[in-house]
């Protein structure tokens, strides 16, 4: 058997990592790269604040905008509570028995989940059952269901990276449960919380099937006055404008999804903002 230098095996360990990584990294730089050289002369301020005419293809984008962002608003108010105070539960209160892991996996596994089975999901049941209608709301509830598991896995992986100690010395002290929770334990856990959780709202963004079956519109000229309107979203709308529509300049179909991806970094570089800021204010 073969025995190499350590210096050497080090170093082609750390080659190997660096292939990896370049393979990882250049092909989202080149896609980023190609969306803003041919999107760039789009972007303008009548572009991302009128309504779209001539077929979708003059004008700009905004009820697109803001339906996405509305939707998404909706589903993160719903998601949120909920995800956190399930893992909470799951973390902090559930026994280690047959029931709770068997609910575990099942989050695990609704995780991965396709997202139009979570579409077809939200149709049957809120926009046909509930008579809720192809709405703002159906879209939000639907989204709301299909990041669920990812809210409540990253919380309980945030909430378990918080040290076992930390509770004990609060009970010690005769602090109740819930007073630990809430004082102790949250606070250390929501750098993690919050980054799993504006992650995933950069994830349900850019969704189409869910809400193209409970949202989405294909042309709607004014803004939506309810949460039980049906909207424009971005995801929906590139869709349509780059396969649906004849004739359409290529630069607006590229500005489009260079708006997406701006709103989807932003909200990714929001997460990273975040994790630091919280991460330097914990003491351990």
């Amino acid at each position: 058997m073969i025995k190499l230098n350590p210096k050497l095996s080090q170093k082609l360990s750390y080659l190997l990592l660096c292939v990896a990584t370049s393979l990882a990294i250049v092909p989202v730089l080149l896609i980023i790269f190609i969306i803003i050289k041919n999107g760039a002369s789009a972007i303008s301020w009548e572009f991302l604040t009128s309504m779209p005419k001539s077929g979708m293809r003059k004008g700009g984008i905004l009820p697109a905008i803001l339906g996405t962002l509305s939707i998404v608003s909706c589903a993160v108010l719903i998601t949120l509570p909920i995800g956190v105070c399930a893992a909470i539960y799951l973390n902090e209160y559930a026994k280690n028995n047959l029931l709770t892991r068997i609910i575990k996996l099942a989050i695990v596994n609704l995780a991965g989940v396709p997202s139009v089975v979570y579409g077809l999901f939200g149709l049957g049941i809120f926009v046909m059952l509930l008579k809720l209608g192809v709405s703002i709301i159906a879209g939000a509830l639907t989204l709301s269901i299909m990041e669920l598991p990812v809210i409540i896995t990253t919380s309980r992986g945030a909430l378990n990276s918080v040290p076992y100690s930390f509770r004990e010395a609060s009970l010690s002290l005769g602090v109740s449960r819930w007073q630990t929770i809430r004082h102790i334990v949250l606070p250390n856990a929501l750098p993690g919380i919050l980054t799993g959780a504006i992650l995933s709202i950069a994830r349900i963004s850019g969704e189409t099937a869910p809400i193209l079956l409970t949202a989405a519109a294909f042309y709607i000229p004014h803004l939506p006055h309810s949460i039980l309107d049906q909207v424009m979203a971005l995801p929906y709308h590139l869709y349509i404008i780059s396969t649906q529509i004849p004739n359409m300049p290529e630069n607006v179909v590229y500005g489009t999804a260079l708006v997406l991806l701006m709103i989807v970094l932003t909200m990714s570089c929001v997460a990273i903002v975040a994790r630091i800021y919280f991460r330097k204010r914990r003491k351990w």
